[in-house]
């Protein structure tokens, strides 16, 4: 079988291949720190949403696995308004939190109370340009997690997330074609297609462990949530998704953006952006089995 999917290889080339279509493009205009500065102001500050993250789902699987408990260490990569880590913390781990947008951090470290500091670690980082070796990473923590992270979106940071691990990892993301109709209209007005984008990257994660010899874990959550947000702050997200995706200028970006919003939104000049999909967590234990 000249294309083996039980190969590691097969699977690295079909992660590849993702750069080839609308979802890769998807992916690059969030995986810029500006992106995430400006989403900050408004990130996990709707209990929907912050229901949707399933922290209890999470600490439920970890706690299963015997991965959270009193002093265990884990490394928590993409750390946003630092919501999971502080729930993590609760429970007695020793969180090693990194994120690459200083915005994200600002919230972070102003809605973390003195009585959990002690168990948080905060760093600015880029995941991609972090050296292990340097850090005193490698093997270093018990459980290593990625959640709606775009740090993890290359075979090489996967490998190195494991390489941090000394016993467990888990990555969370879009397991299905999300609705985005706001990013959909954008999408056509500046690209000038419609936007095609199917998240595959979670799969052939699951896949690529499997055909390394892990046994991962699978599970599924539907997510439903509306956001009310500024016109305003709205156009300086899109703008800095677009400015990574579309090689038009950036002042013809903000007039499409500015024009299409304003035409969507109320008279307080706010819009509802309606969030719905599925997301998946897939966690695995890191030594694989004899070959």
């Amino acid at each position: 079988m000249p294309d083996n999917v039980f190969t590691k290889e097969f699977w690295i080339n079909e992660w590849e291949k993702i750069k080839q279509n609308d979802t890769f493009n998807v992916h690059k205009g969030f995986s810029g720190p500006e992106f995430w500065d400006k989403a900050s102001l408004s990130y996990n500050t709707d209990n929907e949403e912050i229901s949707s993250r399933k922290m209890q789902r999470s600490i439920d699987i970890f706690k299963a696995n015997n991965c959270l408990f009193p002093g265990i260490k884990i490394l928590e990569i993409g750390c946003g308004t630092g919501l999971f880590a502080r729930e993590l913390a609760k429970q007695g781990a020793i969180v090693t939190a990194i994120d690459f947008s200083s915005g994200m951090l600002k919230r972070f470290k102003e809605d973390t109370p003195a009585s959990l500091k002690k168990n948080i670690t905060i760093m600015h980082m880029d995941w991609k340009k972090a050296d292990l070796k340097k850090l005193g990473w490698k093997n270093r923590f018990d459980l290593v997690i990625a959640f709606m992270s775009p740090a993890v979106s290359t075979p090489e940071t996967l490998f190195k997330m494991m390489e941090a691990s000394n016993n467990a990892c888990a990555v969370k993301g879009w397991a299905a074609k999300r609705s985005h109709p706001i990013l959909d209209d954008l999408w056509e007005k500046i690209m000038g297609n419609r936007l095609d984008d199917k998240p595959l990257s979670l799969i052939i994660k699951f896949n690529l462990l499997f055909s390394m010899g892990f046994f991962p874990e699978l599970y599924c959550d539907p997510i439903a949530w509306e956001q009310k947000i500024s016109v305003k702050e709205e156009i300086n997200k899109k703008l800095a998704f677009f400015k990574r995706t579309s090689d038009r200028p950036e002042h013809e970006l903000k007039e499409i953006i500015k024009n299409h919003l304003s035409s969507i939104a109320n008279d307080s000049q706010t819009i509802i952006k309606k969030h719905r999909g599925m997301t998946a967590t897939v966690f695995w234990k890191i030594k694989p089995l004899p070959q």
